[in-house]
């Protein structure tokens, strides 16, 4: 199953296509797409959204073999995608992914068994606030431990990368299980040595069923990752999912299959 577990990640400030490369790299993609890219009006936003549906249809293509013509994506009501694959997912008991953009990266990541969700994080100075204004917009979605925790870590620049490093991994989490921020973040709480050895607890009870890593790409932006039990997804996005019910013995070698050694792959333009 190693085969189905996926870590790509592009650097689009290194691309600067020309309005014909532009237009090629967007016919590439199915009409249905189209309008969902451009509908954004800065060309930063534009290519976000094209590379990262590019992702989507390549890394689909080469793990299953997917003709592209064939390759059916949608989005589930709170917009997390999922391939319509009743006729080729044979290979994996339960093959997903997940995306994210923000600031120069656009990254994807797949699971064939777990959950599998994925955030990035620019770490942006806030310009008409000061960072501790700044977090405290923020304060209600961290338990005490994890505010405790980001404000006592060093100076202003420390504090905010410390706070984005748990946004992250919030992040993470609710796009694995399908809710988007609708969730309550407050309710997932982060514990980790050093940011590795991560655990998560939800409700205050510790969830043994998720596995997470966090990476710093560069000084100014941070990636995650979440691994869960497919049975963890909320009802519209288990709707998409192959299975969901698995003994514990296939769920522990979905679980603690390895990362890509690289963690992840660059791809560039």
């Amino acid at each position: 199953m190693e085969k189905g577990v996926r870590r790509w990640i592009v650097d689009i400030s290194k691309w600067n296509p020309s309005s014909n490369d532009f237009s090629f790299a967007l016919s590439l993609l199915p009409q249905t797409h189209h309008s969902s890219i451009t509908r954004f009006v800065k060309m930063e936003d534009r290519k976000r959204a094209l590379v990262s549906l590019l992702l989507q249809y390549t890394l689909v293509h080469e793990v299953l073999g997917i003709p592209y013509p064939d390759i059916i994506i949608n989005r589930t009501l709170e917009g997390k995608p999922f391939l319509e694959c009743a006729r080729f997912c044979f290979e994996f008991p339960n093959f997903n992914f997940n995306v994210s953009h923000h600031g120069d990266y656009v990254a994807i990541a797949s699971e064939p068994l777990c959950l599998v969700g994925l955030d990035i994080v620019n770490f942006m100075i806030p310009e008409k606030e000061t960072v501790p204004e700044y977090i405290q917009n923020f304060s209600s979605y961290f338990s005490s431990s994890e505010w405790d925790r980001i404000i006592s870590v060093g100076n202003n620049e420390e504090v905010l990368a410390e706070f984005y490093r748990y946004w992250c991994l919030k992040e993470a989490y609710v796009k694995a299980i399908g809710s988007g921020l609708a969730y309550g973040l407050h309710k997932v709480e982060f514990h980790h040595t050093n940011w590795t050895s991560i655990s998560v607890k939800v409700d205050g009870v510790t969830n043994q069923q998720w596995r997470f890593w966090l990476f710093d790409l560069d000084k100014g932006h941070s990636v995650s990752i979440a691994r869960g039990h497919p049975r963890l997804a909320i009802e519209s996005y288990k709707r998409s999912l192959k299975r969901t019910k698995f003994n514990e013995e296939e769920h522990n070698v979905g679980l603690h299959l390895p990362n890509p050694r690289l963690f992840f792959t660059f791809i560039f333009f």
